[in-house]
């Protein structure tokens, strides 16, 4: 059983109790070969999501120098969907019929959960992903991210501008893909149903790319005093130079956790807005025990820190858990009906306990810890997590 606890050594796991099984008629995962575990993730393309996947590969590298699982290695098969539908299923398929993966671990992409969610489901090859975008990512049975995701996230932001800031006008200017619309407006309602407030002005028009101006000015003209808008960083720093050069003040922007970057704290560093993002683990610019585990790990494998890095990171950790867990062969089916029968289970990074269960959209993971940005620095400003009620 070393193998078993040098794995749980990677990480701080509170109240997983995998090992509690160890005892006489227990022998503990077993294989036949390296356990094959996959990730599909957007790397080239639109976006970069390495930082997620490349934590996973770390951790699992890591793993392997300690013993593996029980003796038994893992062999991580990153694959990238480039942003692309059909390259995201192509890849999918190869990952579960050519490589034949156990699971999936640590992907993050812009569209893998909306493609390939059904084929996940039909091979009973689960998905923990590390960073999940799509809608579908928290509806669907065979996917469960590691963290509350952008809709979650949403509602908790403008609870958070409503009763933690005391905005009266609170106001949202949004960006719509694919199928981002129906998800970002239950999330939206969820915030009225929670609060009793009504937003001031619910804009969904934003464009990916182009003039902010018009929807900055619209803001001031309203009265909003508190505004959200699911902008990446890209849009966010725009939105913030656009609203410094239209000289608007009194306004608090809140955004997503997207915005909690350093190259946002670097471009918007003279700037004097109020800038609140949420984020989505154990805000990552502190250092402290419920960070150290992470960070020594991406600091001995030369990554960057970051808090895709940290979705990355618990990915690995969480399917490690369940597969230490396993009495005997360590197959799809066997890791599928851990994941499908696990209790919720807490980590120092998250902001809540996971569960898979039959799928996301039963996860309790609904809080956040949110940073503002002073003088290009990242600042916590809610010690504790800020959870936020279920809507009725």
């Amino acid at each position: 059983m070393e193998t078993i606890k040098k794995a749980a050594r990677l990480g701080s796991v509170v109240g997983m109790g995998v090992f509690a099984m160890a005892g006489a008629a227990y022998a503990g995962p077993s294989c036949d070969g390296p356990i094959k575990i996959g990730s599909v993730s957007t790397i080239t393309g639109p976006v970069d999501f390495s930082a997620g996947p490349n934590t996973t590969k770390a951790f699992f590298e890591a793993l392997n120098a300690s013993g593996g699982i029980n003796g038994c290695k893992v062999e991580y098969e990153m694959a990238d969907d480039r942003g692309d539908p059909l390259v995201a299923t192509q890849a999918a398929r190869n990952l579960i019929d050519n490589e034949k993966v156990v699971v999936m671990a640590g992907s993050a992409s812009l569209l893998d959960c909306g493609v390939n969610a059904a084929l996940y489901q039909r091979s009973n090859v689960l998905s923990v992903s590390g960073l999940g975008v799509d809608p579908v990512c928290y509806s669907s049975p065979s996917v469960a991210p590691v963290h509350p995701g952008p809709y979650a996230l949403s509602t908790a932001m403008l609870y958070y501008a409503s009763e933690e800031l005391g905005a009266e006008n609170v106001c949202a200017f949004n960006y719509v893909i694919g199928g981002w619309r129906e998800a970002m407006e239950t999330a939206l309602t969820d915030w009225e149903k929670i609060t009793g407030g009504k937003l001031k002005v619910l804009d969904m028009t934003l464009p990916v790319q182009g003039d902010l101006t018009p929807y900055l000015i619209r803001a001031r003209d309203e009265g909003c005093d508190a505004v959200f808008t699911n902008q990446v960083e890209p849009g966010i720093v725009q939105w913030i130079n656009t609203a410094d050069a239209q000289g608007i003040t009194g306004i608090d922007w809140v955004f997503l956790a997207s915005g909690y970057t350093q190259g946002v704290a670097s471009a918007l560093k003279d700037s004097k807005q109020p800038i609140y993002v949420g984020a989505e683990w154990e805000p990552y610019t502190i250092e402290n025990e419920a960070n150290k585990a992470w960070m020594d790990m991406v600091t001995k494998a030369g990554l960057a820190p970051s808090a895709f890095s940290q979705g990355g990171y618990l990915a690995g950790q969480i399917i490690t858990d369940i597969i230490a867990g396993i009495d005997g062969p360590v197959t799809r089916d066997s890791v599928s009906k851990a994941l499908r029968e696990m209790e919720p289970v807490s980590y120092p990074i998250a902001t809540g306990p996971y569960l898979f269960g039959k799928g996301a959209t039963d996860g309790p993971m609904r809080a956040t810890k949110v940073v503002k940005l002073t003088a290009g620095e990242w600042e916590v400003v809610t010690p504790e997590w800020v959870d936020v009620p279920a809507a009725n």
